[in-house]
């Protein structure tokens, strides 16, 4: 009996364990994507700010691929303006799955196999062995 419960105590927190460490490497990639999309603002919003002082009716040339396209100033400033806002929404919408996925809490995850959602099963395990 107590061989049984000690093998589905291991199998217990192996999953778990596998799950917290899933989890974890998940958090550390959303980081790192939050990382280079506030470069990719911050990169959009400085040369913005730097096409701003030039005159209204300055063109500039804009790289796409391995060419440069001849564009007007007010095409590049809403071509910058619309980068930064989809890098800040991709932010927000990756810290606040961030958020949700702390191995560790008890809410609705967007990752269904949480450790969150293992732990009940432990504590089953553990409370059948007493």
């Amino acid at each position: 009996m107590a061989a049984s419960v000690d093998l589905e105590l291991k199998k217990a927190f192996t999953e778990l364990q596998a799950k917290v460490i899933d989890t974890q490497q998940k958090v550390k990639l959303a980081d790192i994507q939050i990382e280079q999309l506030n470069r990719t603002k911050k990169h959009a919003h400085l040369t913005d700010t730097e096409i701003m002082t030039l005159v209204d009716e300055t063109n500039m040339y804009e790289g796409v691929g391995r060419m440069f396209i001849l564009q007007s100033k007010e095409v590049i400033h809403n071509q910058l303006l619309e980068k930064q806002k989809i890098a800040e929404e991709k932010i927000k919408e990756l810290e606040c799955w961030r958020v949700n996925s702390d191995p560790f809490t008890y809410q609705a995850s967007p990752l269904s196999h949480t450790p969150a959602s293992a732990f009940p099963n432990v504590c089953s395990v553990l409370c059948r062995q007493r």
